[in-house]
């Protein structure tokens, strides 16, 4: 089994959990990141000498809040692999509705050529508004009719970005034209003559696996088809099996059926290891009540179930409790967590694991 793990990128945060603080209320500034980056860089180098194959890095912008603030990845991928031997550095994910296309292909094909190949591609559609109308894009953030325009025309900018980058990693001259890029613009005038075409410089000396997550119903379809490895994370067992297949068929339907029962699929699963099942939870908790303050408003535990079994309103925040019980989260002792990954690991012909062990709160 390949072992991954992802780190958000969350600043010391020794009040994690504390209920009187509003998640969006907490500010911190320049020192506090600078203090996260000497974390990360210090998990990178535990991670290369435990043997972890990959670490992930989540790309956000703007966030005083302090959870995620890691602007780009590529980058602070690059210095890692120069402080490390052995890890891959990937992005989990690159915001396309922040980037142009073409500097990202550029970014990432120079950064994979100076560390060896040790860069792996991730992309994501994006969740935050702040960030991506800033950059000069859209993303969809809640469940109301405006979200539905706004996630449509997210996707199609998304779908056409994917192409360009595809596109012009593959060919040596190239030239795009669709409803929302068109590269190179018209009439460029170039030394008595116009642009036709463009070439990217440098470009991979390697085929590039990319790895998107899947959310909505309509990324379920696209990622198998588009021959992404998809990425799953926050899902109660029955919903994670159902999607894990969903993938298998989807990709047989389009004439390229996966290798195995578990090839091109990733499990994110947020973990954390005490020496007693009370223990680990004790020391969780905080990190764990605050992710989920932070994140509920964005309708990230929507796979959770009420004790009856029916689905929770969007913005629902769940208990360890509740966590530990829908097994959507291992924490315990090692023998506990064991059980967890074994039951996934059978549920799903499990190949590729990636631990989330990023709690705000947590020192090193």
């Amino acid at each position: 089994m390949r072992v991954d793990t992802n780190f958000f990128g969350t600043v010391p945060m020794p009040d994690a959990g504390d209920p009187s603080i509003v998640p969006t209320d907490r500010r911190y500034g320049t020192p506090d990141a600078i203090a996260c980056y000497e974390n990360m860089l210090h998990w990178a180098q535990t991670a290369d000498r435990t043997g972890f194959d990959t670490m992930w890095f989540t790309e956000h912008h703007f966030q005083h809040e302090g959870y995620e603030v890691l602007p780009n990845l590529i980058m602070f991928g690059l210095h890692c692999a120069n402080r490390t031997e052995h890890l891959r550095f990937g992005q989990m994910f690159n915001v396309i509705a922040q980037w142009h296309p073409l500097r990202l292909a550029e970014d990432f094909a120079l950064a994979d050529i100076l560390t060896g190949g040790r860069m792996q591609f991730g992309v994501g559609r994006g969740t935050v508004p702040r960030e991506a109308q800033t950059f000069g894009g859209v993303v969809a953030s809640g469940d109301n009719d405006m979200a539905v325009e706004l996630d449509r025309l997210n996707r199609e900018r998304f779908e056409e970005a994917m192409e360009v980058i595809q596109l012009a990693w593959a060919e040596e001259r190239f030239s795009y034209r669709g409803k929302h890029f068109t590269f190179p613009p018209d009439g460029i005038p170039d030394r008595g003559s116009f642009v036709k075409d463009l070439t990217l410089l440098p470009r991979p000396t390697r085929p590039i696996d990319i790895y998107q997550p899947i959310t909505s119903p309509e990324t379920m379809d696209y990622v198998p088809r588009a021959g992404f490895k998809a990425v799953y994370w926050l899902k109660n067992p029955s919903d994670q099996i159902r999607v894990w297949e969903h993938y298998a068929a989807a990709r047989a339907e389009c004439g390229n059926p996966v290798a195995s029962r578990g090839a091109d699929r990733v499990l994110v699963l947020n973990t954390h290891v005490g020496r007693t099942r009370e223990a680990a939870i004790a020391a969780a908790r905080p990190g764990h009540d605050e992710f989920c303050a932070f994140l509920a408003p964005y309708g990230r535990f929507s796979s959770y179930r009420t004790p009856e079994g029916e689905k929770v309103p969007f913005g629902y925040k769940p208990s360890v409790e509740e966590s530990i019980e829908q097994r959507i989260w291992a924490i315990g002792s090692v023998d506990d967590v064991v059980d967890v990954i074994g039951a996934y690991r059978d549920e799903l012909g499990l190949e590729h694991l990636c631990f989330f062990l990023d709690l705000p709160g947590l020192t090193r």
